[in-house]
């Protein structure tokens, strides 16, 4: 059977149909295509978007402006920072061309400069990439002045297809303005820092980590008798003597390890010519930002001539200035410490010591003989203590030795017997030839003795003493049971039979208008009238009354005793201060009763005034600034004593009521004489008159002292010039 083929018909249909599915194979492929290139598109198109945003973010946050154009000078785009930093509207300015922008630019000189120039294409510029040197020029905002132009830094480089197919120009701008202020800034302060340190009256120097001399000044150069040049790179430490160096070397490490941030020290520098000079070092550690030390600052003071007049005045605080011969402060101070010292039975021995007939050489010679015959007394007390001992002057031809020696009690015989040899020979004062005599007094430490330490020594010497004048003077007497007086609880008794059958007294010592040398008041003074030992003063009896807790009581007798005596007073005008210690206040007794009896009297306000004789004031309670300021708002004055004799008192006059202030007689004694006193007394004077406080100074013997104290400016003054304490019944 044969096959059967299709017509001529069935061919081209076949054909037909081929084509058809071709031609729909490739229009699906078309489709397909274009589909993709669409979605590609739409892909770059928001891949653009994507980029524009973070183009725009990136702009937003950075310190940089940024200008694109064309190689024609056409902005292309502009940031917002570019358009804030050149004074211009973003938007606007687009399309436009840079040398048609309202931009003002200048040099740093203050010349104009051409936009276009500066921020369009530069000749010669060709190949992509290649960035201009960037340049400083100054954008004048709208409104201002070409000196008020913001310093910006320009610069621009070539970027590749940045116009489509073509090169574009991207410039950058940053505002330095606040930058160029901060080290404009940071310069002027390292010149005036140098400068300053170059200038500066005292020495000053640069210090690395290793505590070498990195720079100095002249002064610095100065006071160690050097040059600036030998200094650097000298050790710090290298320049103090070597006792000094450990402590310095301790500070340093101090401050590396940040246990403290400066430190001051006290020292002595060994200068370039040999001499050693006391400096007062200063040093700070500088650290970096991050808190790293970086390097010191040092200031170096010549401290020698205070320190001299520090030690000159701790000396005059702890010396007689008459004789030259230690104080009561420092004897008691030598006494107590020597006893507290193991082993001191048999070794130690206190010598009291008091000439016989001085009041009377003063009455018919005068102060000055008095004088002299008590600078003579002295050099006899030394020469016969030969260095076994340590001799005082506690006041007027009162003198006492503590002797230490292996045998003690032989020793201070010995001392006691050149004593009275040295005196047998007489003294010369002004052509005359004046006899001088001396009772002592011995005392012996010994177990009994000592427990009542350098107060109990000392009463128990003047015990002796006292036995020894009224035995006929001239001699020598030893301490003994027999002189006591008696237990504590028999001395308690004794006191208080003291009080009750007034042998505790008051004399008056006069206070005097330095002008006229007018009586204008006067000190209050207790005695204490012993059956047995005769008038005592008070530094006999006064420790053993605040031992015996009776200072309130006695303060209230004075406080009675005083206020009587001022109602009974003729003259209306004249006024008596009191002395109170720290025991007598704080409790409101002493002052309840001194203004009780004010007001049972009568008595006009500023006729009783109140001395302050303590420096444990400060280290009291709130309770005795309350009674002082109570005593102040009911017309009772508050005077400060022994003013100038230390730090502590010169709080008072901030922290007190205090009226006015006495010259401590330490100061006032070694006036004319002593040009150190002189000038310690105008200064001191001084600042009471500043602060319109009454100004007293004590201790006036001469004519002298009382014209120079007047006429540095103390109004009122009191001594031996003007007359001793007396009883009541002769001052009125």
């Amino acid at each position: 059977m044969s096959a059967a083929f299709p017509g001529p018909w069935g061919v081209v249909s076949v054909v037909i149909a081929a084509v058809a599915i071709l031609a729909l194979v490739a229009v699906l492929i078309l489709l397909g295509r274009q589909r993709a290139q669409v979605r590609r598109a739409n892909e770059l198109l928001e891949l653009s978007r994507e980029l524009r945003h973070r183009y725009d973010a990136l702009q937003a946050v950075t310190k940089e402006g940024v200008l694109v154009q064309s190689l024609a000078g056409r902005v292309l785009d502009i940031s917002e920072r570019a358009a804030a930093i050149l004074g211009i509207d973003a938007t606007s300015s687009v399309g436009r061309s840079v040398a048609d922008l309202p931009v003002v630019l200048v040099n740093e000189m203050g010349l104009a400069m051409n936009p276009a120039a500066v921020l369009g294409h530069r000749t010669g510029v060709a190949r992509a990439g290649w960035t201009v040197d960037s340049e400083l020029v100054g954008v004048a905002l709208p409104g201002t002045d070409t000196t008020q132009a913001r310093m910006v830094q320009v610069a621009s480089q070539l970027v590749p297809a940045g116009d489509g197919d073509a090169a574009a120009v991207l410039t950058t701008l940053v505002d330095v303005t606040g930058r160029r202020e901060v080290e404009a800034a940071l310069t002027r302060s390292e010149m005036q820092f140098r400068v300053a340190m170059e200038n500066a009256p005292i020495g000053m120097a640069l210090v690395d980590l290793e505590w070498r001399i990195v720079e100095a000044n002249a002064a610095f150069a100065e006071l160690l008798g050097t040059s600036v040049g030998a200094l650097r790179g000298y050790r710090m430490e290298d320049l103090s003597t070597p006792e000094g160096r450990p402590a310095e070397r301790l500070e340093v490490d101090h401050l590396l390890g940040g246990g403290q941030h400066r430190f001051s020290l006290e020292k002595r520098y060994q200068r370039a010519d040999g001499h050693q000079v006391w400096v007062a070092l200063d040093a700070a550690l500088v650290r970096t930002p991050t808190g790293a030390p970086d390097h010191f600052v040092v200031q170096v003071r010549d401290s020698t001539e205070s320190r001299l007049q520090a030690e000159m005045l701790t000396h005059r605080a702890m010396h007689d200035p008459l004789t030259g011969l230690a104080n009561r402060t420092l004897l008691q101070e030598v006494l107590q410490s020597v006893l507290e010292q193991p082993g001191v039975v048999d070794r130690v021995a206190v010598l009291a010591c008091d000439l016989d007939g001085f009041k009377e050489i003063n009455d018919r010679y005068g102060h000055a003989a008095g004088d002299e015959v008590l600078v003579h007394v002295a050099g006899v007390l030394r020469a016969a203590t030969a260095r076994r001992g340590t001799v005082a002057r506690l006041g007027g031809d009162e003198f006492v030795v503590v002797v230490q020696d292996l045998d003690g009690p032989r020793a201070v015989f010995e001392v006691a017997a050149a004593i009275h040899a040295g005196l047998q020979e007489p003294v010369r004062v002004a052509r005359r030839r004046l006899n001088v005599a001396a009772s002592i007094g011995i005392a012996l430490a010994d177990p009994e003795s000592i427990e009542g330490g350098a107060p109990g020594l000392l009463a128990a010497a003047d015990a002796a003493l006292y036995r020894a004048k009224g035995a006929g003077r001239g001699r020598t007497e030893v301490y003994d049971a027999s002189m006591a007086m008696g237990s504590p609880s028999d001395l308690h008794r004794e006191l208080v039979a003291a009080i009750a059958e007034d042998q505790l007294v008051v004399h008056y010592q006069p206070i005097v208008d330095l002008a006229d040398a007018r009586v204008v008041g006067y000190e209050a003074l207790v005695r204490w009238e012993h059956p047995h030992r005769g008038l005592l003063l008070p530094a006999s009896f006064l420790s053993l009354i605040q031992e015996a807790g009776m200072s309130v009581a006695l303060g209230q007798l004075v406080a009675r005793r005083v206020v009587e005596f001022v109602a009974s007073i003729h003259d209306r005008t004249r006024w008596v201060s009191v002395n109170v210690s720290a025991d007598q206040l704080g409790d409101g007794e002493f002052a309840t009763t001194l203004l009780s009896e004010i007001s049972r009297h009568r008595l006009t306000a500023g006729r009783i005034v109140v001395e302050l004789t303590e420096s444990s004031l400060v280290a009291s309670g709130t309770r005795i600034r309350h009674e002082l300021t109570q005593l102040s708002a009911a017309g009772v004055p508050i005077l400060l004593d022994d003013f100038g004799t230390g730090v502590s008192p010169l709080s008072y006059l901030r922290d007190l009521p205090v009226a006015g202030v006495k010259l401590d007689m330490s100061f006032t004694s070694g006036i004319p004489e002593d040009p150190t006193a002189g000038k310690v007394a105008r200064a001191l004077g001084a600042l009471a008159r500043e602060l319109a406080m009454v100004t007293i100074a004590e201790g006036i013997e001469h004519e002298e002292q009382a014209e120079y104290l007047h006429r540095n400016g103390w109004r009122y003054g009191q001594g031996w010039l003007y007359g001793s304490a007396q009883p009541g019944d002769i001052t009125r």
